[in-house]
């Protein structure tokens, strides 16, 4: 792994080389399982999700009204659109075959 200064200076920092430049071999991967004693229980999974949907913020009844009505119109416009280009380029196919 050919890593320049900084990029050394860094790693050091976040404890991922060692101070000889070579990688910390002890570190486990995101794949890797929790031991059992540190897994949570699903009642504290439960509230720890609790607390987390605290610190959405929600959209108000009207930015959620308008929001839906951009979609609709959106849709509205480009079904339509895909319609007119189909029946254009059909319509183009079959003249062009019946031409005689």
């Amino acid at each position: 792994m050919a890593l320049n200064r900084e990029q050394k200076r860094m790693l050091q920092r976040q404890g991922e080389l060692g101070p000889d430049g070579e990688p910390i071999r002890t570190r486990r991967g995101p794949q890797a399982p929790k031991p059992a004693e540190q897994r949570t229980t699903p009642r504290q999974f439960v509230h720890e999700v609790r607390a987390e949907l605290r610190k959405v913020v929600w959209p108000t009844r009207s930015e959620t009204i308008n929001y839906s009505i951009i979609v609709l119109v959106t849709l509205v416009f480009f079904t339509t659109l895909i319609f007119v280009v189909d029946w254009v380029v059909s319509e183009g196919v079959l003249r062009l075959f019946q031409a005689k």
